[in-house]
């Protein structure tokens, strides 16, 4: 099946080029460093769930923040940045990278948490809209300006450290899959480092999930769930708080259904409870999971760190996305001839730890996939990360039954998931294995 999938890769002119891979010897010291700035502007500004013209707010519940988290082991240094933005393109993550030179470009991962309650930063192309986009410049500027602060802080901090990991199903009513309720993946992963002192310097949770208790639609600027659980974790066990998103496309979402006030039980819906105090529950709910499970793991002393890059030429055939690539006035990368787009992947090894990147919002089948064929104790997908272009189903799942309509609508094409898959697990095998103490 590898082979067919990467024949057909080569049929369609896919072009994937390594860009770095590093390396150091378990023996070289382990150092980690974190930091957070805030995101949020000074005055409210629209909010966007997606394409189209972004909805008024009026208030702030919650602060976005770009929290970082920097691990060094010899000359290997590898920075991960969870942004409360519903996504951040390529174009952008590339302007934060030029600002931070100590950190090699290719060797920073920066990922969206994905709320519906945050400007927008991808300059969709909407006519009717006096700019003829949606976004703010000026906004766009201070979120690269801010991530790159924090990520200089994070590596300005950093100091010896030992590394924790933990696995493990989180509890129920902290998400579901809105399409088939079971349909998703209840793995919670969770990279702690701890400084000389025993205390956390960052404590990084891998999960997936739509934050969108909230959504776009009710006036509020906010990170929805992952405000609250962040702040718990910083003010339970110290540190930074960092959240990945993971493959949560189609539609696994916050559990926020009020299970009393079912609305149409033969099609398994229910009203929806949109307020703060269900987005504490969630994200209190998620950091006691997270704190559980990296309670019982054992710490890893000067684990092997590992980073490979890749860039591969991905075929944009939805017509709604090709424009947003085609008349943003951020100017996406593209080629125009061949319709296809530039997207990055990353693998990186942390100890015992396995990540790989995607760029975009996978469906839990292929990340259920992908962990089973990587090769860490603990294998972490972080979503949305280097770039967040759509939905990414496989050639299966395209347009396969109604409720698919959309998510399909808003895919590159039909072959993105087998594309992304193989390049994936040809980095996987082309890395060393991860390495533990």
């Amino acid at each position: 099946m590898r082979r067919q999938c990467g024949r057909l890769v080569q049929a369609v002119g896919i072009a994937a080029v390594v860009c770095c891979v590093a390396w150091q010897p378990a023996a070289a010291e382990f150092e980690a460093g974190a930091a957070a700035r805030s995101i949020t502007p000074e005055k409210p500004l629209p909010v966007s769930g997606g394409m189209g013209v972004p909805n008024p707010s009026t208030k702030a519940l919650g602060q976005l923040t770009a929290r970082v988290a920097v691990v060094r082991q010899g000359d290997t240094c590898v920075a991960f940045v969870g942004l409360d933005l519903l996504g951040f393109p390529s174009v952008l993550c590339d302007r934060v990278r030029a600002l931070v030179p100590d950190i090699p470009a290719e060797q920073i991962l920066i990922g969206s948490t994905h709320t519906h309650s945050a400007p927008d930063c991808y300059a969709f192309p909407v006519p009717e809209m006096p700019t003829g986009h949606t976004a703010d410049f000026g906004y766009i500027d201070f979120v690269v300006a801010q991530t790159a602060e924090a990520l200089q802080a994070a590596y300005d901090g950093l100091r010896p450290a030992t590394l924790k990991l933990g696995t493990d199903e989180a509890a129920e009513r902290i998400a579901y899959n809105y399409y088939a309720p079971a349909l998703y993946d209840r793995r919670m992963d969770v990279m702690q480092a701890l400084g000389e002192d025993g205390g956390p310097i960052f404590t990084l949770v891998n999960y997936a999930i739509h934050p969108e208790v909230l959504g776009a639609g009710q006036g509020v600027m906010s990170p929805d769930c992952i405000g609250p659980m962040a702040t718990k974790l910083e003010e339970t066990v110290g540190g930074v708080a960092v959240f990945m998103n993971a493959a949560q496309g189609g539609m696994v979402t916050a559990d926020n259904r009020m299970l009393d006030k079912p609305t149409d039980p033969v099609n398994a819906r229910w009203d929806d409870a949109n307020t703060w105090e269900e987005c504490e529950r969630i994200g209190h709910l998620m950091a006691d999971e997270a704190m559980r499970i990296i309670a019982k793991a054992e710490p890893q002393q000067d684990p092997a760190v590992h980073c490979s890059r890749r860039t591969v030429s991905i075929p944009v055939e939805s017509p709604e996305l090709w424009a947003v690539v085609e008349h943003s006035p951020l100017n996406y990368p593209r080629d125009t001839e061949a319709r296809t787009v530039p997207v990055s992947i990353n693998l990186v090894n942390v100890g015992t730890a396995q990540i790989a990147t995607i760029p975009g919002e996978a469906l839990p089948n292929i990340g259920f996939y992908l962990k089973r064929k990587m090769r860490g104790a603990h294998n972490l997908l972080f979503g949305l990360t280097n770039d967040a272009f759509g939905y990414i189903l496989t050639k299966v799942d395209y347009q396969s039954f109604d409720r698919y309509d959309y998510i399909s609508r808003v895919c590159t094409g039909e072959m993105t998931g087998e594309i992304l898959i193989e390049e994936i697990l040809s980095m996987v095998d082309d890395a060393p294995a991860p390495q533990g103490p």
